[in-house]
């Protein structure tokens, strides 16, 4: 088939950025909160390395050796959260009171930019861009007298970043969802994990979540697969943990151990490394011959799905 350039509805374009998110990164590496960036004006991406080596050899190029990618760019904003100072190295002294040249924390940020086209303009469509640990570096802000043509100070960071595990691929920093492309019910799940829900605090999930997500497989409704010690047992010892499984990976939970007479147990929660097993471990032996009650709420799993809340008791040994 002969080629034809530019014909109707093929002119497309790329422009804007807004929506922007920012994404603190926890202890365990997961992006648990977002918080709305307002005031977002550019992100410039800049990758650097891929640079080619060559390699000669018996007075001929022998082999090109390219050297590992690295994604960073540009922040722009007339403003940014509160949230972001600790990563601006910013640590508060009292309310108000804050200093500089503090550790910078680790964050992720997903925006969007508009896709356009002759026939559609910028309602064509849009790509989604997520990023992943992301360290800002000090930046440059400019105080100037205000005049008769006043403007807004526009603050400026430049990010570079640590690529994530992505499962059958080199790690990457960056992932982009292209919203001509993608399953439009598969993007909306996405963006009410990325944005949250009335029922949901947003996050940013990991790529291989992203994958999952988009995958052709159904995802299982997320469920509480096991609870040790059963639901209605009996002579549970009191030097017991509490074990409880899920089907599906977890992102946030909020299960809490009390007596039947309400008085919380303390412990430790740790998780496996799939994600999937919650491991209580009391603070110290529980009490003889008591009622405890498991109370597994403010469960979601990796793929946005909320499990309402269920209880559980047990009872001790005498």
């Amino acid at each position: 088939m002969k080629l034809v350039w530019d014909q109707v509805g093929e002119r497309f374009y790329e422009s804007g950025v807004k929506n922007g998110v920012l994404y603190l990164q926890n202890q365990l590496g997961a992006y648990p909160l977002g918080i709305a960036w307002n005031g977002l004006t550019a992100v410039t991406e800049s990758p650097s390395g891929a640079e080619i080596s060559p390699i000669y050899a018996d007075d001929i190029k022998y082999v090109n050796i390219m050297s590992a990618e690295e994604f960073g760019a540009t922040i722009e904003a007339y403003t940014y959260p509160d949230a972001f100072t600790v990563c601006d190295g910013s640590a508060d002294l009292a309310v108000g009171v804050s200093i500089g040249q503090q550790k910078r924390s680790i964050f992720g940020l997903a925006y969007k930019t508009a896709l356009g086209n002759d026939v559609d303009g910028l309602d064509y469509g849009y790509k989604l861009h997520l990023i992943y640990g992301a360290v800002a570096s000090p930046s440059e802000k400019g105080y100037q007298t205000i005049n008769d043509s006043p403007e807004a100070i526009t603050f400026s960071w430049e990010i570079s970043t640590t690529a994530v595990s992505v499962t059958g691929k080199k790690p990457t920093a960056s992932l982009i969802i292209d919203s001509t492309k993608a399953d439009p019910t598969k993007l909306a799940a996405l963006e009410a994990i990325l944005f949250g829900t009335t029922e949901a605090d947003p996050y940013l999930p990991l790529p291989d979540a992203v994958t999952a997500l988009f995958a052709e497989q159904a995802i299982s409704a997320v469920a509480l697969s096991t609870i040790v010690p059963a639901d209605a047992a009996t002579n549970v010892a009191k030097d017991a943990n509490i074990v409880i499984t899920f089907n599906n990976k977890i992102m946030r939970e909020a299960v809490v151990v009390t007596s039947a007479a309400g008085v919380i147990v303390p412990g430790a929660k740790t998780w496996d490394t799939t994600g999937k097993i919650l491991t209580f471990n009391p603070t110290s032996d529980l009490t003889g011959a008591t009622v405890y009650l498991v109370t597994v709420g403010g469960v979601t799993d990796i793929y946005g799905q909320a499990l309402a809340a269920i209880v559980k008791k047990f009872t001790t040994i005498a």
